[in-house]
């Protein structure tokens, strides 16, 4: 099976090609998880501000690649399981329909923390000719750390913006995107001062 069967967009069409790729991590979330409802309140925001982000993104000809959770539903697709996040009585729903991924968007489902671990996106990134990784989403300490720590091993630059993402608690928060910024070098601006043109320029400079 091809990157493009396995880990395309919506509509399944070919990748395009951007030095910067914008990932979205498990922010398509049903919140039902120890802590989900005091997690909900700050991912809310969160969920507007990566909307806007995204848009800036989609612009400037960078993609976004969705990498969710499965929660455990073993017999669902991605786009069932945005369905399933906007039933009418979904906890996240309001989170979702802000940030609910349309056609030009890309998908992976993951089993675990982080986004490259048995998952096809290091093959989907290969294909986008990705080298600097946007983070944004859930949860800073946890699938966002695991995520970046597996994208800084194979190479990426990173970007953790610090408005982008939540976790349950703000220390927990400080505390990874600090970790991130001395251990992996990442840069934890907020993403209303970041630049695509020169991200992008930036990243097709690097080697």
């Amino acid at each position: 099976m091809t990157v493009r069967q396995r880990a395309g967009n919506l509509q399944g069409s070919a990748p395009d090609c951007s030095p910067v790729v914008l990932l979205v991590i498990d922010a398509i979330n049903d919140f039902q998880f120890e802590e989900g409802r005091e997690v909900l309140k700050e991912a809310y925001p969160m969920a507007d501000r990566i909307r806007r982000f995204k848009y800036r993104a989609r612009r400037s000809g960078v993609p976004t690649v969705y990498v969710n959770d499965n929660f455990g539903r073993w017999r669902s697709d991605f786009r069932n399981l945005v369905a399933h996040c906007l039933r009418r009585r979904a906890r996240g729903r309001a989170v979702t329909a802000l940030l609910r991924p349309d056609h030009q968007d890309y998908f992976v489902l993951k089993p675990k923390h982080s986004a490259f671990y048995a998952t096809t996106l290091e093959l989907l990134l290969e294909q986008l000719g990705a080298r600097t990784l946007i983070l944004t989403g859930l949860l800073a300490d946890s699938c966002i750390l695991a995520t970046a720590h597996d994208a800084a091993m194979r190479g990426y630059r990173l970007i953790v913006p610090e408005d982008c993402v939540a976790a349950r608690l703000a220390e927990d928060r400080r505390r990874a995107l600090g970790h991130m910024r001395r251990a992996l070098h990442a840069d934890t601006e907020c993403s209303t001062a970041l630049d695509f043109r020169v991200l992008l320029r930036r990243a097709k400079g690097r080697r």
